[in-house]
């Protein structure tokens, strides 16, 4: 299963992290992984190209982490609402097997 977790502090994104593989299907067939790798990455290379924010992540088979190094632009933050979305989707769209989000304030 894989696992989101988008991390909030007083309702603003301080980070994310995805971890796991779906196990929907073998290795390079796995629709699910591909759905969840395709939204993170791209939110990873949106927010570094189209936004100033700082942010530090980490990327390797199976996990990627990104922490924010100070408050969100609107651009990020919609950047955030967009990922959010796409993997509520993902979730909804399999019942809640294989791919499970978690929205956490801290």
């Amino acid at each position: 299963m894989i696992r989101a977790e988008v991390r909030k502090h007083k309702g603003n994104y301080i980070g994310f992290e995805i971890k796991g593989h779906a196990g929907y299907a073998a290795e390079n067939f796995d629709i699910v992984c591909a759905a969840v790798s395709a939204l993170s990455i791209n939110a990873v290379n949106s927010l570094e190209q189209f936004t100033d924010v700082p942010f530090e992540s980490e990327d390797r088979d199976g996990f990627i982490c990104v922490r924010f190094q100070g408050d969100l632009s609107p651009e990020a933050k919609l950047l955030m609402d967009s990922l959010v979305l796409g993997l509520t989707d993902v979730e909804k769209g399999l019942n809640h097997r294989y791919f499970k989000l978690i929205i956490r304030e801290v």
